[in-house]
Parts: C-alpha cells; sequence; structure tokens
C-alpha cells in the first residue's frame, strides 16, 4: 500500500518551523557568545580593579613607611591621617612627634561629633603625670638663698622685725660653663755659672698626646669624645670656640689631634680584631658612609664601614672605599667558625675552608616590624614577631 504524500501547505508549515528554530537558536548561540564575552570582560576589569587595590595598599604602607623614617619612632603610634598632617608642617621637631603621639587619633570622617568640648569620656583613665625628675645625689650642692623683700621682713600689724623660720627649698639643674684658658708650660734651664763647659740643662719635656700641638690633652679628648660619643663634627666643635670663647682655631688643627688619636689607637684595634677571629662566632654586616675626594665630582664618593663583633666581645670597624668581597676577605683570612650575615653576596666565599655562614634571623624580623608598622592589622606579621622574640630570648647571642 503507498502512503499519500502530505499536503503542501503542511510541508510550508514544517519548513517555517525549522528556519525560526534555527533562527532562534542562532540568536541564542550570539547572546551565549556576547554573554561569555562580557563575562570575560567582567573578570578582567575585577582582576585590574583587585590589582589596582593592591597597589594602592603597597603605596600607602610605602608612604607611611617614609614617613615613620623621616619622623622617628615616636610616629610609629600615629594614623596616617596624623602623619599626612605633619606632612603640612613646614618643619617638625622629635618633641612635636611625642605630642601628636598621646593625642587621640584622628578618625576618618569629616561628620562633627556632638561631645561637648572639654567633656571627658566616660571611663577614660586620667594620665598620670611623669612627676618631677630626681637630680641625682652625686651632684655637687650649692645653696642660694633669696630673701624677703624689706617690707616682708616687718610685721604688718605690730611693726616689729620678723624672724626667719625656715626655708622653701627647691632644686634645678645648673652648669658652669666652661672656661678655655692657655696653659704656660716653663721648663726650667740651668748651669752651672763656675762650670761653663757642663753645658745648659732643660727638664724634660711632659709627654702628650701630640707633642707639637697648640691644643692640651685635656681639649683633644674633650675634642674626640664630642665627635664620636657625641656627634659633633669637628666644624661644629670649631664654631662653638669661635662663638662661646672667640677663638679662631684652624679646622686642620682638629683634625690632626683626631687623626693623631686614630693612630694611637691602632694597636688596640689590632688586638681586638686578633681577638675576634680567633674565636667561633663573628657577626658582620656594612653601612654606606660619604668619603670626601679629590676628583672634583661635586659630591662625596660613598664608602663602607665594615663591622665585625661578638656579642660580649669588642666590635671592630674596618673602612673600605668600596662594597666588593676583598674587604670581608682581607679581614677574616682564614677564620673557619661560625660568620653570620644578611644575604650580601660578598660574604661568600670568604675565610678557610670549613667557615659555616649563618643567615640573619634579626634582617628577616625587621621586614615583618616594617609590615605591623604600616597595617597594624597585619596579625601573621605580628605573631611572626612575637616566634621570633621567643626565639631571641633563648638564644645566647640576642637578635641574630
Amino acid at each position: 500500500m503507498s502512503t499519500s504524500p502530505q499536503p503542501t501547505s503542511q510541508l510550508r508549515s514544517d519548513a517555517v518551523l525549522v528556519e525560526l528554530v534555527a533562527r532562534l537558536q542562532g540568536q541564542l548561540d550570539e547572546r551565549t557568545n556576547q554573554v561569555e564575552e562580557q563575562r570575560k570582560q567582567l573578570v578582567s576589569a575585577r582582576s585590574k580593579l583587585d590589582y589596582a587595590q593592591l597597589k594602592i595598599r603597597v603605596l600607602e604602607e610605602r608612604l607611611r613607611k617614609q614617613r615613620i623614617e623621616r619622623y622617628g619612632k615616636h610616629s610609629e603610634t600615629l594614623s596616617d591621617l596624623q602623619l599626612e598632617l605633619l606632612d603640612l608642617e613646614p618643619g617638625v621637631s622629635s618633641e612635636e612627634v611625642e605630642a601628636e603621639g598621646q593625642r587621640e587619633p584622628l578618625k576618618p570622617t569629616a561628620a562633627k561629633t556632638t561631645e561637648t568640648t572639654g567633656e571627658k569620656a566616660a571611663g577614660k583613665p586620667r594620665r598620670k603625670h611623669p612627676g618631677r625628675n630626681e637630680l641625682p645625689l652625686h651632684l655637687e650642692r650649692v645653696e642660694e638663698t633669696v630673701a624677703c623683700t624689706a617690707s616682708q621682713c616687718v610685721c604688718g600689724q605690730c611693726g616689729k622685725k620678723t624672724t626667719v623660720i625656715g626655708y622653701e627649698e627647691a632644686e634645678v639643674l645648673d652648669v658652669r660653663p666652661a672656661q678655655y684658658y692657655v696653659r704656660v708650660i716653663k721648663r726650667e734651664k740651668r748651669a752651672c755659672k763656675r762650670c761653663e763647659q757642663q753645658g745648659v740643662q732643660t727638664a724634660a719635656a711632659p709627654e702628650r698626646i701630640l707633642p707639637k700641638s697648640v691644643l692640651s690633652d685635656n681639649v683633644i679628648i674633650d675634642l674626640v669624645v664630642s665627635k664620636y660619643c657625641d656627634a659633633k663634627p669637628l666644624y661644629r666643635q670649631q664654631a662653638t670656640m669661635r662663638r662661646d670663647a672667640g677663638i679662631e682655631m684652624a679646622l686642620s688643627t682638629l683634625d690632626d689631634a683626631a687623626l693623631y688619636v686614630g693612630e694611637l689607637l691602632v694597636p688596640i684595634s689590632g688586638v681586638m680584631k686578633r681577638e675576634l677571629l680567633a674565636g667561633v662566632y663573628i657577626q658582620a654586616d656594612e653601612t654606606p658612609v660619604g668619603v670626601q675626594t679629590h676628583d672634583k665630582r661635586g659630591r662625596n664618593h660613598q664608602g663602607y664601614l665594615w663591622q665585625y663583633g661578638s656579642p660580649g666581645k669588642g666590635v671592630v670597624f674596618d673602612f673600605r672605599m668600596g662594597r666588593d668581597r676583598e674587604g670581608p676577605k682581607l679581614f677574616l683570612g682564614n677564620f673557619e667558625g661560625l660568620l653570620q650575615t644578611d644575604g650580601y653576596k660578598a660574604y661568600d666565599k670568604v675565610g678557610g675552608p670549613r667557615i659555616v655562614h649563618a643567615a640573619c634571623l634579626s634582617h628577616a624580623r625587621r621586614k615583618h616590624i616594617e609590615a605591623v608598622k604600616v597595617n597594624a592589622k597585619d596579625v601573621e606579621s605580628a605573631r611572626v614577631v612575637v616566634l621570633m622574640d621567643e626565639l631571641f630570648a633563648i638564644e645566647p647571642g640576642g637578635a641574630r
């Protein structure tokens, strides 16, 4: 039996339906592609936004770190807004930074609070007064009596002279300004009036740090102590002599005295170096220092002070014009103990064949401390610092 052909209208309807389905499928595919493209753009935008926020955070932390380095240790407790206000000041002293650190942190909102001026927050503890400084008992006490006025010495009722019944005492720290004077050294010259052939005998010259200098031992010692203990450069000490005593002293004279003292201390430095190298543990580090040169480049040459020391022993400084491996190589020689340094490569391949090179944990700790300074909410860095402190507490060498 043969099937009868479908009507023409039915075939047309099926064709239209197929075409409609194909068109809808094409539109669906196009919309799907558009949604996928927009999803990729959104993911890319979110990634860029996350990167921008991370970059802003890094820049803010770097800026905070620079501000803390500029204003000192007391600025670590200041908020970013307080540090920003300090930047607006033409000049900020350490006392101002400390005073700012004792203030309440500035809030990051511009809205005015409803608290009354002068009203104290409920439950806030009253700041304890630091009290008056006690002056050392070993200092000389010089009494100064302040007398009452003439009217206070007469009774206001009977008119008779009053009697001293006691004193109201207060101690203040005072100072006697340094006084420069010229010490004339006269050495006896003796001769026999009867025996001319014996000649003239002169008393021996006293021992001095710098025999032919116009500076006495006391002045030279004060000069060196002020320079290296009080960080007062020689040119400032020269200016102080000119200002306070009217003394015109050539800077070269002061330089010669300081250099000669250094030469006298060279043997002591050599003994300290030998004792250090005879031990089993050395810590080493280097720091840049500006050096004046005569090449007329308009700026100082950057030299380096290499520091070598051991806990409980002396510290020896070795000056070098450069930062290459030659410095520690010459200083350490055949040292075969434990050498502890940072990650600078100049400390590699130095010392004897059995030397042990250890890393410095305090350098790693410093990075975590800086992270806490710039972001007080960095819990992980704070935890690392606490763990390192516990290690340092039981380590004989201290914070290394």
